[in-house]
């Protein structure tokens, strides 16, 4: 079964075009290392009937949206090696050389690793 690593994370609307850039790039990266798919998703409805929005999740501030991405692996053993790669890939270093001047909050990003249950 795949491995996917799963991220919220907070994006100032005014940011959503660097971030986007960024994104690009860091997807173009993370597939030329191996992972099998690279999703950046902005959200559109969280107008939900039922359960906790993820804007209430993510705890938006005035003027941000809520990022949900996910990267796809094999397995886990094969997330590890492909983000060890990505880690020592200079390209991945020039997107953001100062984290200060990342187009979002890195303290209020949500992040973590994923066994697949259910592929269909």
């Amino acid at each position: 079964m795949s491995y996917v690593d799963g991220f919220l994370l907070p994006v100032p609307k005014k940011n959503l075009a660097a971030y986007k850039k960024m994104a690009a790039k860091a997807g173009k990266i993370w597939r030329e290392h191996g992972a099998l798919d690279y999703r950046e998703c902005v959200s559109d409805d969280e107008n939900v009937k039922f359960g906790l929005p993820f804007n209430k999740i993510a705890k938006l501030k005035k003027g941000e949206v809520v990022v949900f991405s996910y990267i796809v692996f094999k397995s886990r053993a094969h997330r590890d090696k492909v983000n060890a790669r990505v880690m020592k890939d200079p390209r991945t270093h020039a997107m953001c050389p100062d984290p200060k001047k990342m187009p979002f909050d890195v303290k209020r990003m949500a992040y973590g690793g994923f066994k697949t249950m259910v592929s269909a």
